[in-house]
């Protein structure tokens, strides 16, 4: 399966998911997204809402991996590789950032602040420009990690139903996992269960980002393991943790949100806020992790056939 894993890495960071299919088609992950808002709308009122919340969640991770387990064992490795490649997203992630970066370089925080807004919840509106360089590299990182890292591994342990489902419960976490008074029941196991499929994969994201920083790698390493169980995620404090260590700056912290400002506490706190050219760095960083990461797949994958 580490041959499929790698194949879908190589076509998503060679034409990642093309503008005329997502026209036509719309993407996967849209898919799922539509079937989840259905079953939020129907199933998530009256009583017994987490048990409501479980169902979604077996109906969804179904819907996800049984056609792909059907496909994998009727058309074989090769069409569930590139049926996988739209649920790496390398490549968007990598377009997004730089989407943040570049105007940020350019010393525009208008244009900072929009593309930084399609890719956080918190409001950065008033924002200068370290806030905006701390707030895309937590996402830059933590997306490494739920984007690319995770539904690789997924993929290398169990093909093509592997990385579906695993998409399918990230896809509720990021819908229906909230706190909220809507979701705090009906979307407790989608959040609980997205924290236990990622608990490897985060983990790892941090050890890769770590062997890309070089001469950093013992930095990364040891602000991660000791500031991830700071950060309010389990896991996604991991590999933010690698990124401060590796860049030398700070990460988390206090950041506003719509109704509430949220005292983050920070990962290397002693160290400075980022910069533009700290977003830049952390950008050719996920690269180089990414290309272990697909180095390490080729690897398994000729052991595997040898």
């Amino acid at each position: 399966m580490a041959a499929l894993a790698a194949l879908a890495l190589i076509l998503d960071a060679l034409i990642g998911w093309p503008d005329v299919l997502f026209r036509r088609i719309g993407h996967p992950v849209t898919w799922l997204g539509r079937l989840i808002a259905g079953l939020d709308r129907g199933l998530n009122r009256g009583r017994m809402r987490r048990a409501r919340g479980a169902l979604t969640v077996v109906l969804v991770v179904v819907a996800a991996a049984l056609p792909a387990a059907l496909i994998q064992a009727w058309a074989g490795a090769w069409v569930a590789a590139v049926l996988a490649w739209p649920l790496v997203a390398a490549r968007s992630l990598d377009q997004h950032l730089r989407a943040v970066a570049r105007p940020l370089a350019a010393g525009d925080l208008a244009g900072a602040r929009s593309a930084t807004a399609m890719i956080v919840g918190r409001d950065v509106t008033r924002a200068d420009a370290a806030a905006l360089s701390r707030a895309s590299l937590e996402s830059l990182s933590e997306n490494a990690s739920d984007g690319i890292i995770a539904p690789l591994f997924w993929a290398a342990l169990a093909g093509l139903p592997g990385i579906a489902a695993y998409k399918a419960i990230n896809t509720m976490d990021s819908m229906i996992g909230h706190r909220t008074p809507r979701h705090a029941d009906f979307g407790m196991v989608a959040a609980r269960l997205d924290d236990a499929v990622n608990l490897i994969p985060a983990r790892l994201t941090a050890v890769l980002i770590a062997l890309a920083a070089g001469p950093r790698a013992g930095a990364a390493l040891r602000v991660a393991w000791r500031d991830a169980g700071a950060h309010r995620s389990p896991n996604a404090g991991w590999p933010e943790g690698a990124m401060a260590g590796a860049l030398a700056v700070r990460l988390s912290g206090p950041r506003v949100y719509a109704d509430r400002i949220a005292e983050e506490p920070w990962l290397n706190g002693a160290a400075p806020d980022p910069g533009a050219a700290d977003l830049s760095r952390g950008i050719a960083l996920i690269r180089r992790a990414c290309l272990l990461a697909g180095a390490a797949l080729i690897g398994v994958a000729v052991l595997q056939a040898g």
